[in-house]
């Protein structure tokens, strides 16, 4: 039953959270672009909007690029670099322990202004509120796999993820068994993780698609008017 369970939650259960999470994407994009922000609120507690946006957004960055790069990114590349897996698991404690604690910092502002103001608490939607909880709650599971994975040193609890996460990533069968056997923290920790991707296309996560990278490579405008008005063509810097 177990091992069933397992497989389920580890084994099928990541293909069709991430299946929802591209397709529903997608249908969003396609159909709903003019809902992809909560209501606004920036000009209430603009400072702590300020400090809570900015620590989580550098916060979730780093982890999230954590993430990926160490799970995906082959182990014969990390040996063929001469990292051992103890250096990449100290690695990933430390600079995963600080973006971690600055994100939940960052969160934990964003939640409590979002909670415990009265009107941003009704201009938020039900979807803005349960995100920023559940996000919440998944930082704090990560922050609790730092103890864990300090018992682990060695780096082979660490190795096991990621051969589940190729695994899945290149749909190997029986990726699932490869965490059958780890602390039930970072089973919880996987499963709200895929969650957040299962519910992305319906919340305001939605907007990092829309993300202005574009505007690192624009080129600098001026807008000049006449005396009587007319607009004029812009002159480039």
């Amino acid at each position: 039953m177990a091992a069933t369970l397992n497989h389920i939650v580890f084994g099928w259960y990541p293909y069709f959270a991430l299946t929802v999470f591209l397709a529903g994407s997608l249908i969003r994009f396609d159909r709903e672009q003019y809902t992809w922000k909560a209501s606004s609120s920036q000009i209430l507690r603009k400072s702590q909007l300020r400090w809570g946006s900015n620590l989580f957004h550098l916060g979730i960055l780093a982890i999230f690029a954590g993430h990926l790069v160490g799970l995906l990114t082959p182990i014969q590349v990390f040996d063929a670099l001469g990292i051992s897996h103890g250096a990449k698991q100290m690695l990933a404690i430390v600079a995963g322990g600080i973006a971690g604690i600055a994100c939940f910092i960052g969160i934990s502002l964003l939640l409590h202004r979002r909670l415990f103001d009265a009107r941003i608490r009704a201009t938020s939607s039900f979807a803005d509120t349960a995100i920023l909880v559940i996000l919440f709650l998944q930082l704090c599971l990560g922050l609790l796999t730092i103890p864990l994975s300090l018992g682990h040193l060695d780096g082979h609890e660490m190795v096991k993820f990621m051969t589940w996460a190729q695994g899945i990533a290149y749909l190997q069968p029986g990726a699932s068994q490869a965490i059958a056997d780890v602390h039930p923290i970072f089973k919880a920790h996987i499963f709200l993780g895929l969650t957040i991707f299962l519910v992305f296309p319906f919340t305001r996560l939605v907007h990092v698609w829309s993300a202005p990278v574009w505007y690192l490579g624009r080129r600098g405008y001026q807008i000049v008017r006449t005396r009587d008005g007319r607009r004029v063509a812009p002159a480039t810097k």
